[in-house]
């Protein structure tokens, strides 16, 4: 579903992702974990389009997405629920949902399909339409972008830190809804700074430190990597 080859993305002389390699099959959930500043978020947008690579490819579904620009990479098939969860603060939350659903404007039965599968998967959504999504509480905006995302019918959803900054029960929610995505078939990569959470729920997963792949391996494997449980699960 996805192939890395080589990748890199810098800022000015900063060469934040280099050359990274890695790829994600269809219908597994693969985990990115690292410390803040090792280039997590920024090869997600790379994947998307929103950062431009300097060197290497990225394929999507089997087609070298690496020159194309964001919106054309959503037609291709992937979506991302973007860390800080960026909604619009101003619109309602069916506005934000109905912003994710651009790609179908031409199809408002599907779109209607699609709310309503949202509004099921979290039905606080449905409680909240009309409210201005600024309002929401973190957790409900969370829930938000990642429902903003499942709108375009993604066939690979990027996650960057969905647990950032939530409480704990809503975290388990969060990760309850990334099991069920999974158990649906949907081939997800999640970057995320609770490593134990991560890796407990993924087939596989990277561990990303100053822009280099260091480690890879299952979600159980790096679950009892000593390496790992020292730097990341706060065992030694």
């Amino acid at each position: 579903m996805l192939n890395i080859d080589s990748a890199e993305i810098a800022y000015g002389a900063i060469r934040a992702v280099k050359g990274v390699s890695l790829h994600v099959n269809p219908g597994e959930v693969v985990a990115i974990i690292g410390a803040n500043g090792a280039g997590k978020s920024t090869l997600l947008k790379g994947i998307v389009g929103l950062e431009p690579l300097t060197r290497g490819t990225v394929t999507i579904n089997g087609i070298d997405c690496s020159t194309m620009p964001p919106h054309e990479r959503l037609r291709v098939g992937v979506a991302m629920s973007p860390e800080g969860r960026g909604v619009f603060p101003e619109q309602t939350v069916h506005e934000n949902l109905l912003l994710g659903a651009y790609s179908k404007r031409s199809d408002p039965v599907k779109i209607e399909q699609l709310l309503q599968q949202e509004f099921a998967r979290f039905p606080r959504l449905q409680e909240r339409r009309e409210q201005q999504a600024g309002t929401l509480s973190g957790g409900e905006q969370q829930m938000l972008a990642i429902s903003r995302a499942l709108m375009s019918e993604p066939k690979l959803l990027l996650l960057d830190e969905p647990s950032l900054g939530l409480a704990p029960l809503i975290i388990a929610e969060i990760f309850r809804s990334i099991r069920a995505l999974r158990d649906s078939g949907l081939t997800i990569l999640l970057v995320e700074q609770m490593a134990k959470q991560a890796l407990a729920v993924a087939d596989r997963a990277y561990v990303l430190e100053s822009g280099d792949i260091t480690l890879e391996g299952t979600g159980d494997e790096l679950l009892n990597n000593q390496a790992v449980r020292a730097a990341y699960l706060g065992s030694h």
